[in-house]
């Protein structure tokens, strides 16, 4: 297995400098999926050859390290997740194998090698030692690694599982699916509760905001649907970004999210009120796989099809504060920079940004999301 490189571009004979944001990561083969460690700055990784790679990230320069690789899937590895005490990884494969590395050495501490009947898709730890996998025909199961099996299996969704989410108290699972529903699950009482009406697209993604009282989910269409947390049969609200899809989406604080697109495109979007406030970042031209987002919400990772995986200064977006009031703004301007390296930034906009009330000209923020 070849090693991917673990800077794009490093100068010789200069001293190491200090960056805003660590250096990209380079694979040989494009990463489908990422995740950032709960408590220390390791990212880890898995691409489309099946290999798995643990990196410790600095903003030093030169200082990004390849830990270790694992290449023990034998189709492409669609999605990898920490535990939340930050000891195991878990990761899910084409192959039907969910897998389970200790986060120190790498090594393959549990196996479950045909996991479910079709393609796995997604995992997601829901605690230490419960976790939830989703695959390509529409499946789920949530497992008990104390039981070493599954405790619960369903298949109510007719298409692939794109997205899951958890409550804070680890019970009530939210699955977002390709045939347009959002699946709720009781993790406690092991049942399916219900489905909501299918919106239009694929759900490609699902979170909670608003301290958990609001639902967000991400279409293959560019549109956001909120749901109420006691109301999830219909949605309550939508918003149409104007992107070409959402692909990916990530919180940054309780009303502020990222979502990565086909376009390679980035976008800082506030939730209620609906606005984009513009764009973080870019993989040009790139569609986004994923997106990560580490401990704090300062920094953002993401991996798209150029192979790289870059990160991003999202510190200035946990201070902003976007309210009901509107201006008039040119519709279908460029997206606003909102970090140094987003295309189109300039040194004064973060003290811009601080005193207006709302940034303005974002393309696709003209939708209020009333409809």
């Amino acid at each position: 297995m070849a090693a991917p490189g673990e800077g794009c571009s490093e100068p010789a004979g200069r001293e190491p400098r200090l960056r805003d944001t660590p250096e990209d990561i380079c694979f040989e083969a494009t990463a489908n999926a990422i995740a950032l460690h709960p408590a220390r700055p390791l990212l880890a990784a898995g691409d489309v050859d099946g290999d798995v790679y643990l990196y410790s990230y600095s903003c030093t320069e030169g200082e990004n390290r390849q830990l270790w690789s694992s290449g023990h899937h034998l189709k492409s590895c669609r999605d990898v997740a920490f535990s939340q005490d930050g000891q195991k990884l878990f990761t899910v494969s084409k192959d039907k194998s969910i897998h389970i590395l200790t986060v120190e050495e790498g090594r393959l501490e549990t196996r479950f090698p045909k996991a479910h009947s079709s393609a796995l898709n997604c995992v997601l730890p829901v605690d230490n030692h419960v976790f939830a996998t989703g695959d390509d025909g529409g499946g789920l199961k949530v497992w008990d690694l104390r039981k070493g099996d599954a405790i619960l299996e369903a298949r109510q969704q007719e298409e692939y599982i794109s997205a899951m989410a958890v409550d804070g108290n680890g019970k009530i699972l939210l699955t977002a699916s390709g045939d347009g529903t959002l699946g709720v699950f009781n993790v406690k009482r092991r049942r399916f509760e219900l489905l909501s009406e299918p919106q239009n697209g694929d759900l490609t993604s699902v979170v909670l905001l608003k301290r958990g009282k609001k639902v967000a989910c991400g279409s293959s269409e560019g549109t956001i649907y909120l749901f109420n947390w006691d109301g999830f049969g219909a949605a309550s609200d939508r918003f149409a970004l104007r992107a070409e899809s959402v692909d990916c989406m990530v919180p940054i604080t309780d009303s502020i999210v990222c979502v990565g697109s086909l376009d390679g495109v980035i976008r800082a979007v506030n939730v209620l009120p609906n606005r984009v406030l513009g764009c973080v970042g870019q993989h040009l031209g790139e569609p986004i796989e994923q997106l990560a987002v580490a401990p704090g919400g300062q920094l953002l990772a993401s991996c798209a099809h150029d192979q790289k995986v870059k990160f991003w200064d999202v510190s200035a977006l946990g201070g902003l504060v976007v309210d009901d009031y509107r201006k008039k703004k040119k519709k279908g301007g460029p997206l606003r920079a909102l970090s140094g390296k987003a295309a189109g930034s300039g040194e004064d906009f973060f003290a811009d940004l601080r005193d207006e009330a709302e940034p303005e000209a974002a393309a696709g923020s003209d939708s209020d999301g009333s409809d």
